[in-house]
């Protein structure tokens, strides 16, 4: 597509200096400014070709390659011409302001609404609560808006001035070579004001520390890594967002008999070596109201061999399926002493399976030593 000459755009000559261009470029701006020509298409690409121009001819090194190698020599360092309207207020909007009286409304941006920092509680459990599940009262601490200024962080009846550094804009423009840096304000940090009689109650900050007091209905089923998420807990957004959420971390303290694998528990049942030989039944512990069951061991379990009782595990979290299941590990125990009764069962007991044995009562078994 076929571009004017800059130069003649702005109806300067090749060697007008930097004053002779910036004044050229303002008359045009005033002339073909959107504000002033509403719904005027042809001004809108006359505004538009002026600030490509302008862009160009007020940077000394763009110049440069204009005036050797033209519209190609710019296009093939990556300049791409004109970028919109808010590039074009964000780089320009002095002037519109200092001249013109306008492009405030453009240019200077007010912060968007961000939610507020989500917080987060850590709760110990046992796993007889995590079992039943409970209601508990967790005491935190979370900002909140200031009840003297309502947030806004200035004494009431007072109002913040526009940031003389930034112009309100919350953002300052930088050119390096072909690329303008746009970075936050350092004096307003992006908010485009600032406050110059802060209240006296939170310090200019819009927020105070307070402590918050809630009740937390824990279901039951959970699991360490579990989390509670309770919305609009955590501390307010700022300039007027939606607060942030509490999150809930549950932790389960060890247990002294059972391990807990997701749904599933497991504990180690010790029986006797006649118990595991013959069979029998036993009664073990489990969790919630029964607080036992009945754990049938069948002739011949082997010493490590894992009983399932199902459906006596942990309540499933969604509440919707069944319980999991109780693994017991059976462990045989072996007396270390014997009556003479015992000694003679077991004696008769070994005869039959054509079994050696020491004999003799209370003979002490050999001690090896590791080399």
């Amino acid at each position: 597509m076929y571009k004017r000459d800059y130069y003649e755009i702005l109806g300067v000559s090749r060697e007008a200096g930097d004053e002779e261009i910036k004044r050229a470029y303002r008359k045009l701006a005033l002339k073909y400014h959107p504000d002033r020509n509403p719904g005027d298409k042809e001004a809108e690409e006359r505004f538009k070709e002026a600030a490509e121009a302008y862009e160009v001819l007020r940077d000394r090194e763009k110049r440069q390659i204009y005036d050797r190698f033209g519209h190609e020599g710019l296009e093939g360092r990556g300049f791409t011409g004109f970028t919109g309207f808010d590039d074009i207020f964000a780089s320009f909007g002095d002037i519109f302001e200092d001249f013109f009286g306008f492009g405030t409304r453009r240019s200077r941006t007010r912060p968007r609404a961000r939610q507020g920092r989500s917080l987060r509680y850590d709760l110990e459990l046992t796993l007889e609560e995590a079992f039943e599940g409970k209601e508990e009262e967790i005491v935190f601490h979370r900002l909140e808006n200031c009840d003297n200024c309502g947030g806004s962080g200035m004494s009431p009846g007072s109002a913040p001035e526009i940031c003389a550094t930034c112009q309100g804009r919350g953002q300052i423009v930088r050119s390096q070579g072909f690329f303008q840096i746009s970075t936050t304000c350092p004096a307003c940090h992006g908010q485009g004001e600032i406050i110059s009689d802060p209240c006296k109650s939170c310090g200019g900050g819009g927020k105070v520390r307070v402590e918050r007091r809630i009740n937390v209905k824990i279901p039951a089923g959970v699991e360490t890594g579990s989390q509670l998420r309770l919305r609009g807990e955590g501390e307010p957004g700022d300039p007027g967002g939606p607060p942030g959420d509490l999150f809930v971390v549950i932790h389960v303290r060890e247990h002294e008999f059972f391990k807990r694998e997701g749904k599933d528990l497991f504990c180690r049942i010790p029986v006797s070596f006649v118990q595991a030989a013959l069979g029998g039944k036993l009664e073990i512990p489990v969790l919630g109201n029964e607080g036992h069951c009945e754990l049938e061991i069948p002739q011949g379990t082997q010493p490590g061999e894992i009983l399932r009782i199902p459906g006596k595990g942990m309540p499933d979290l969604r509440g919707y399926e069944e319980r999991g299941d109780l693994y017991a590990e059976i462990l045989v125990k072996v007396p270390k002493k014997l009556n003479s009764r015992q000694r003679e069962l077991l004696e008769a007991l070994a005869e039959t399976e054509g079994l050696k044995t020491s004999g003799k009562k209370g003979k002490k078994r050999k001690k090896f030593l590791n080399l």
